[in-house]
């Protein structure tokens, strides 16, 4: 994995020194809280509704096991004795004191890692496959781009005041797991019709207020003059993006509005005439940067592993997680170990310093000091062997994390909503936890199969809503909290969004309503589809009548 060399270090150190003068005077009273909350946020940290918080950049997702056990030092020193894993491979602690805050960075910063550009008008953290450099269908591994960007767009000069939020996502496999078609700029690497590796990129994706998927704008795009490409989009968003209303800022509504052909021009205008040879990086660095994400060393082992089929032919409940939480790995003789952070009871995505010291002991033993954060709250070790898959399960289960559900009904993506969120209009958190008790209690998530349901607590979609298979967004409706059903959205290759159902269901409602939709599906699906595919067949006005009673389905 890449580590700090010394533009790194001195960035965040100044920045850290930096912030440490501000917030003593914003403790002063030197500074209000208006004129704080500017420089806070271009350092990560946030005001909620009880309390501030603080988000972490996890580039690319990827950590080291000292990473993961200074992230629990702090958890446990500084808030409450855990954190929360986010849907962009971040990871955030609700509790910290402000004072703090300095010295926190300052422990981050020890071990290379940091809070820039986690927050604000700027790039945010890039984002990736949480099994890049692993994945069975990856054509080469993405997160050397993705730390190019990185490096590229971290104080960016030009790019640092945007007319808001930007994102950045990355893959290089065939299934999109990095929801690449729902961010500002999605790149997926792929081959073209002569063999040759480089970029589809993607611009104009989005969710929130005004949800929309990216549009193409350049079908294959040389990978050596990605960043050139990238100046062009920004420089052309820059200049034309609108500042007037923050609800139009995002580059979604100028795509939109401008139509996709003509900001495309735009853009290869804008290209064309730049020097691309003064923002490209030299073949040399790139090769440079490649180095830093060698493969480990992979022992050369059969496909098939006799203790793992021993294992699973003497315990039933390791065989289903293994089933259910094993990804292929491109090495034979290795899996990818997905680990739930959806324990049904808990809040989804959280996990306490203890946890974290126990993936982190995991990591260093079985997996080359190597772990992800994943698109849906979860962690993954990305390179175990199969010969010791059974003492990962063991420990994982040891320590509360051996729920056996990714990617089933009670895998659920939720935001921290009202009970922590200023912004949020209802809470996300008891719905998730009741809905992934039902489905996980009862007995039938192996039944339903692949069903991805998403909850936000307001508009801004932070639980990606719109892209679940069931969406559940809160809404404010008198003082009261109700809650709007969305079907039919995906964040893969195949992206969609969600259509809106019908009127609002108490919270009161909404569990039973959900598993009325999911009944349905199980009455009316063919061999082998999924919820998604059943309810692309049979449409919305039929799962509607399913979802509110109104009518007897035939």
């Amino acid at each position: 994995m890449y580590r700090y060399d010394e533009f790194d270090e001195t960035i965040v150190r100044e920045r850290i020194a930096e912030f440490r003068g501000q917030v003593a005077r914003r403790l002063s009273g030197a500074l209000t809280e208006d004129q704080f909350k500017p420089l806070r946020l271009m350092n990560g940290l946030y005001l909620q509704l009880h309390a501030y918080m603080l988000r972490v950049a996890i580039p690319y997702g990827t950590l080291s096991s000292r990473q993961m056990r200074r992230l629990a030092h702090i958890a446990r020193k500084y808030d409450k004795g855990y954190g929360h894993m986010t849907t962009r491979q971040n990871i955030q602690f609700n509790w910290p004191a402000l004072v703090d805050v300095p010295d926190i960075l300052e422990e981050l910063a020890d071990v290379e890692m940091h809070a820039i550009q986690t927050s604000g008008n700027c790039i945010r953290n890039v984002t990736s496959d949480q099994y890049a450099g692993a994945a069975a269908d990856e054509i080469e591994d993405p997160r050397p781009w993705c730390e190019i960007i990185r490096q590229w767009s971290t104080l960016h000069p030009e790019f640092s005041y945007l007319p808001r939020k930007f994102k950045i996502a990355v893959t290089a496999s065939a299934h999109d797991r990095a929801a690449v078609r729902v961010h500002d700029i999605g790149l997926r690497l792929h081959r073209n019709a002569e063999g040759k590796t480089g970029f589809e990129v993607i611009v104009g994706g989005g969710l929130g207020r005004t949800p929309m998927i990216g549009r193409t704008i350049r079908e294959f795009l040389p990978k050596e003059h990605l960043l050139s490409y990238l100046e062009a989009i920004m420089r052309v968003y820059n200049l034309h993006g609108r500042r007037d209303n923050i609800y139009k800022a995002r580059i979604k509504i100028l795509v939109h509005s401008e139509g996709a052909e003509s900001f495309r021009r735009a853009v290869e205008d804008e290209w064309s005439g730049s020097d691309k040879a003064a923002v490209d990086p030299p073949r040399e660095e790139i090769e440079r940067i490649r180095r830093y994400f060698a493969p480990p060393p992979f022992e050369k082992l059969e496909p098939e592993s006799a203790a793992f089929d021993k294992a699973r032919a003497a315990d039933a409940e390791f065989a289903r997680w293994a089933r259910v939480n094993a990804a292929p790995h491109k090495v034979p003789g290795y899996v990818i170990a997905n680990i739930s952070l959806k324990t049904p009871g808990a809040p989804p995505g959280d996990i306490s310093a203890a946890q974290m010291e126990a993936v982190a002991d995991l990591a260093e033993r079985y997996s080359f000091d190597e772990l992800r954060v994943t698109h849906e709250q979860n962690l993954c070790l990305p390179h175990v062997k199969k010969d010791d898959l059974y003492d990962v399960y063991r420990a994982l289960k040891a320590a509360g994390l051996g729920a056996a559900n990714i990617g089933l009904a009670s895998d659920i993506v939720a935001c921290p909503g009202l009970d922590y969120c200023d912004l949020a209009n209802a809470r996300s958190i008891p719905i998730a936890q009741r809905l992934a008790e039902r489905f996980a209690f009862s007995g039938e998530e192996d039944d339903i199969g692949d069903l991805r349901i998403k909850i936000s607590g307001c508009i801004n979609a932070c639980g990606h809503h719109h892209v679940g298979h069931i969406g559940v967004l809160g809404v404010d409706k008198k003082g009261e909290e109700f809650y709007q059903v969305t079907l039919g959205g995906s964040p893969g290759e195949d992206a969609a969004l969600g259509e809106i159902v019908g009127r609002g269901l108490s919270a009161d409602e909404v569990v039973d309503a959900v598993g009325r939709l999911v009944d349905f599906y199980k009455d009316h699906r063919r061999e082998g589809e999924r919820f998604l595919d059943a309810y692309r067949r049979i449409g919305l006005e039929r799962f509607k009548e399913a979802l509110y009673g109104d009518a007897e389905i035939h």
